[in-house]
């Protein structure tokens, strides 16, 4: 293999950032700096977004004060507007799409159009919430070192790896990564919409394929690699799909790869609480994060 170490970073709303970036600093804080030591960094949903914070060159322990001090919070600019519909019928909507889904594709497919169903109600915030996403990323260029941001063609279903020479802004691409059919509007690019690149994989870890070390955060692999009760639901994949995190993990193994992976441990799952989309997660996720990161540095031994 020619490559080093790929550092995943998986979808879990927002508490699932806070716990990913509470994790790399704590990393650091062992002496492991994931900023500097991955060679590409492939981001997810809310992975997405922690991909660009651990690229954008701010150190560790900066991008850990930076969740745990908020910032203000200018009228108008503060928070995006209540979805139309409420999180839990959107997530039995969800479910009930992945139930009647007999492949990955046919998944993507169903959740495209779900969105771009949702878009004639959400499609008026499509400008705010970009301006929301702009403002959590330290800086709004794509890094000069290797990082991939998925999303998924809502028309198609056809997963896409955006990078630096894909001709896509980095916000619009941590923009359609993050938009969660059914909660916020699809992003229009090049004439093109996108949802969230965790519908039918929330690591997306076979982009990893061909590094000899692959560190894996996933907020939403649980102790048994099942998702949180309740809790993007619809975004479950049989292993026989082979897009689920073990699958996945399995087959880079069988590639040569050394894997790690990083799932919260029972005091980060108590701090991501019942709705890792709700904000106020993101203090206690990352403070639990840090405080595992720390402990995890000894087994993470590939570096």
């Amino acid at each position: 293999m020619v490559h080093n170490v790929a550092l995943v970073l998986g979808g879990g709303g927002a508490a699932g950032n806070a716990w990913e970036i509470g994790i790399v600093a704590g990393l650091a804080e062992a002496g492991l700096d994931m900023t500097a030591a991955a060679d590409l960094v492939i981001g997810t949903s809310a992975g997405a977004t922690a991909a660009a914070q651990v690229r954008s060159g701010m150190p560790p322990a900066e991008l850990l004060a930076s969740v745990l001090s908020p910032p203000g919070q200018p009228v108008g600019q503060n928070r995006q507007r209540s979805p139309s519909l409420p999180m839990a019928t959107v997530f039995e909507r969800m479910r009930a799409i992945s139930t009647a889904a007999t492949s990955v594709s046919d998944l993507r497919r169903a959740m495209g159009a779900f969105g771009l169903e949702s878009d004639s109600t959400l499609g008026p915030e499509a400008g705010q919430r970009r301006a929301i996403v702009a403002a959590r990323l330290p800086r709004p260029e794509w890094p000069d070192r290797p990082m991939i941001v998925t999303a998924v063609d809502a028309h198609t279903g056809e997963l896409a790896a955006f990078d630096r020479d894909s001709g896509v802004d980095l916000v619009d691409a941590v923009t359609a990564s993050t938009a969660a059919p059914g909660l916020v509007p699809t992003v229009s690019i090049n004439g093109t919409h996108y949802i969230d690149g965790g519908v039918g994989s929330t690591e997306n870890a076979d982009l990893a394929s061909g590094y000899a070390n692959v560190v894996v955060l996933s907020p939403l692999g649980g102790p048994s690699g099942t998702l949180p009760e309740g809790q993007f639901e619809g975004l479950r994949r049989p292993p026989e799909w082979g897009t689920d995190l073990a699958s996945q993990v399995e087959a880079l193994r069988k590639q040569g790869s050394h894997v790690e992976v990083i799932t919260p441990d029972a005091d980060s799952r108590a701090a991501m609480g019942t709705n890792q989309m709700d904000p106020a997660t993101r203090i206690p996720a990352a403070r639990a994060g840090f405080a595992q990161g720390k402990q995890e540095a000894t087994r993470v031994t590939c570096l």
